[in-house]
């Protein structure tokens, strides 16, 4: 399963994804992983939730952040849900082709683990490619 939730900057994208990732870390068996652009949830979330700053291990990319999403589930095959928030802001990415391969990756992906994926991203909704409106 993959979860996009897109809206302009300001509209509470981060704060829902704050409560949607502690509800998880609570009620989920699993782990929890959150990667964000820097750290600046520390003090927002749960715990239980390993958080991850994509500027420590130069997360400029799709390709690179895919290499590592999947290296962290071959390193923890526990981890059930992965939250990226601020997808763009990571891999200097917009509403493109690109973006809709990487979202099916981790589509294929999610499929064949059973990895939960929940990614925000700034941007208005109308402007969402067909590729990335059936993630919404």
């Amino acid at each position: 399963m993959v979860r996009l939730i897109m809206g302009e900057k300001g509209t509470g994208k981060t704060k829902k994804l704050i409560e949607m990732i502690n509800t998880t870390a609570q009620e989920d068996n699993g782990s929890v992983v959150c990667v964000e652009a820097k750290s600046t949830m520390t003090f927002d979330l749960h715990y239980h939730v390993r958080l991850i700053s994509a500027y420590e291990y130069d997360l400029s990319n799709y390709e690179a952040l895919r290499g590592f999403l999947f290296g962290l589930y071959a390193g923890n095959y526990d981890i059930s849900h992965i939250f990226i928030d601020n997808l763009f802001k990571i891999t200097g990415g917009e509403c493109n082709q690109a973006a809709d391969d990487f979202l099916n990756e981790l589509e294929r992906f999610s499929n064949a683990t059973g990895v939960k994926f929940t990614i925000s991203v700034s941007g208005d909704p109308a402007l969402a490619t067909d590729g990335m409106q059936k993630y919404l």
